[in-house]
């Protein structure tokens, strides 16, 4: 039985052209022309020969005019055109395969209609990685047609993984029983590899001169002279099965042309073949599977998205919550403050006092409370308090201001009357050990005492004025000069450096000397044994006190002017920030306070100052001297 072939046009003497099935399906093969020459016309013929012998084959359609083989074949045309028998995607490539070389199913994938091109390259590259893969097991002869291949494989720009499929079938496909036929009216613009691993090709008219000098190099240039003047579907074949070169007139396809150019007569569309309902059912169940799968993930997707509004919404309520608790913790303190009479520490590091208020004594009215308990008897009705009149009160206040006025005075001069004692000089040494003397305090010689000296002897100024001034200063306020306040903060903060034990204290002064450094140095230097436990032990309780904080790096700093800025904070109006000024003078006055009192002890004392009063102050801290 000789080779099955099929004629496709014949010689310029009339002799039939015949070309071997096999060597067809399972080569390489090239047709080129320019656009009106007849190309698209060889392939149709050559696939209408084909499809007549019963083989199958898949035209990859990139302008949409292989449709027309559906006038007389079965042909399963699938793409992203509502025109074709199916819309298709990447999730389809598997099933396309499948059905062309399992069931022998012809098909034309149209990438024509797809918007994207890129889903058109994927949806390409996946049914040619499955044929490919198919064909390794079946061995089927299998022919893939692919439309204007100069733009998967070009000669000058770079491939993609679509252009790098189709070279590897090219390459490797035939000893798998895959062929491939590429067709691009720029022979040019196509990967030379391609063209000249070619076991047939089929050169028609061209006229542009990069294309004909290619015609010179691989078919000789007395072809390239020659290939301008051929007439349409006329070209040259030259095949690796017959070395010479012939001149053919292909056939004209019997199918409708759905790639001719139109004209100005009407245009009617031929009555086209339908596929197999199966066929299409099978596909359709891969298209409802994948929608359903959308659907999913896009329901999945709203829920999350739903989710994260939520999350923020109840972010945002928390964040509200937690203003809310602030401004009550707040409002709380300052409650409990005009309840307790002395102030609430609010400040980081500090343990609240709130508890300890909550069990200590409360002031009660005697007249408000027998008011109070007659309503609850029932032996009055509860009426609504008066409206205060702010001017009858001024009026009032003023009227009795001298009297209020010698009292305050009075009181004043008490509280800062100096110690008659020596034991209350004595319960100040433990700052006096953390913050060095202000300069002269202890010095009977230091010019401010002589000052002071020379005006009581000038009688320039009596005792008695002297008293009245001091006792202008407010009641609650540190004196300028440091030397004694009944203000409750200063109170408060320096009972809690009096209580610190001695190592505690000299790392509280080495924080405040030096600045930032780390627990354990701190310890060693203040006479502590530097060991990781008992460092962070005493600074733990310096830091609890807001005496020093932790500025980063394992290293902490002296914090006493922050603890008394958040210590003066109004914490009903947060964002009036308290006076540096008045900052200032607490933090002098808890630093210098002690040190100006010891100034006041017994006259011996005096008279023999300390190596450490005497020392010379720090630059930075001059009232001080630490």
């Amino acid at each position: 039985m000789g080779e099955e072939t099929i004629s496709v046009g014949a010689t310029e003497d009339g002799t039939t052209v015949e070309l071997p099935v096999v060597d067809l399906l399972t080569g390489r093969g090239f047709i080129t022309g320019k656009s009106g020459s007849g190309k698209s016309n060889s392939a149709s013929v050559i696939a209408e020969k084909i499809l007549d012998r019963g083989y199958s084959l898949l035209a990859v359609d990139i302008d949409g005019e292989y449709y027309g083989l559906k006038e007389e074949y079965e042909i399963l045309h699938v793409g992203a055109d509502e025109e074709c028998d199916l819309q298709v995607g990447v999730e389809h490539a598997e099933k396309i395969a499948e059905l062309a070389l399992g069931q022998n199913v012809p098909i034309i994938l149209d990438v024509s209609s797809f918007l994207d091109e890129s889903d058109a390259r994927e949806l390409l590259t996946e049914v040619t990685k499955q044929l490919f893969a198919k064909e390794k097991k079946m061995k089927q002869p299998f022919l893939m047609l692919v439309e204007e291949v100069h733009e998967y494989i070009p000669e000058g720009g770079g491939v993609d993984e679509c252009g790098r499929m189709l070279i590897k079938v090219s390459k490797r496909g035939r000893k798998h029983g895959l062929g491939i036929v590429g067709i691009s009216q720029r022979p040019a613009d196509v990967k030379k590899d391609f063209i000249t691993q070619c076991d047939w090709l089929v050169w028609h008219r061209l006229t542009w001169n990069n294309d004909t000098k290619v015609v010179g190099r691989i078919l000789g240039t007395e072809y390239a002279a020659e290939i301008e003047e051929m007439d349409d579907g006329e070209s040259f074949l030259m095949t690796d099965w017959n070395e010479s070169i012939r001149r053919v007139q292909f056939e004209r396809k019997r199918t409708f042309d759905a790639g001719a150019t139109p004209g100005l007569d009407d245009f009617e569309r031929p009555e086209l073949k339908s596929v197999s309902g199966d066929l299409v059912d099978e596909l359709q169940q891969i298209t409802d599977q994948q929608e359903s799968r959308q659907n999913r993930i896009d329901e999945l997707e709203r829920q999350l998205q739903q989710r994260d509004e939520r999350i923020r919404d109840l972010e945002r309520q928390l964040s509200d919550a937690r203003d809310l608790k602030k401004m009550a913790d707040r409002f709380s303190r300052a409650m409990m403050e005009q309840v307790t009479g002395r102030p609430l520490s609010v400040a980081p590091g500090r343990q609240s006092e709130l508890n300890e208020a909550l069990t200590g004594p409360i002031r009660r009215d005697p007249e408000l409370e027998a008011e109070l308990n007659a309503v609850r008897n029932g032996d009055r009705d509860p009426t609504a308090p008066p409206i205060p009149d702010a001017q009858s009160e001024w009026e009032a206040n003023a009227s009795e201001g001298g009297s209020d006025t010698s009292g305050r005075e009075s009181d004043a001069d008490s509280k800062n009357a100096p110690p008659d004692d020596g034991d209350d000089a004595g319960d100040s040494s433990g700052v006096s050990m953390i913050f060095d003397p202000v300069p002269g305090a202890d010095d009977p010689d230091s010019a401010g005492a002589d000052d002071i000296d020379a005006d009581t002897e000038g009688g320039d100024e009596s005792p008695t004025d002297a008293t009245l001034t001091d006792s202008s200063t407010p009641e609650n306020s540190p004196t300028t000069d440091g030397t004694a306040s009944d203000d409750p903060l200063i109170t408060r903060l320096r009972e809690e450096i009096e209580s610190l034990d001695d190592v505690s204290a000299e790392m509280l002064r080495q924080y405040r000397r030096y600045g930032p450094m780390e627990p354990q140095a701190a310890h060693s230097t203040s006479g502590g044994s530097g060991d990781r436990r008992p460092a962070y032990t005493a600074n733990r309780d310096l830091r609890q006190r807001g005496l020093i904080a932790h500025v980063g790096c394992g290293q902490y700093d002296y914090a006493l002017e922050t603890l008394v800025r958040e210590e003066l904070m109004n914490p009903l109006r947060p964002e009036d920030l308290p006076q540096s000024e008045r900052v200032e003078e607490v933090v002098r006055a808890v630093e210098g306070l002690v040190s100006a009192e010891r100034s006041d002890v017994s006259g011996a004392e005096q008279s023999e100052p300390s190596e450490k009063s005497s020392s010379a102050p720090d630059a930075e801290w001059p009232s001080v001297g630490f």
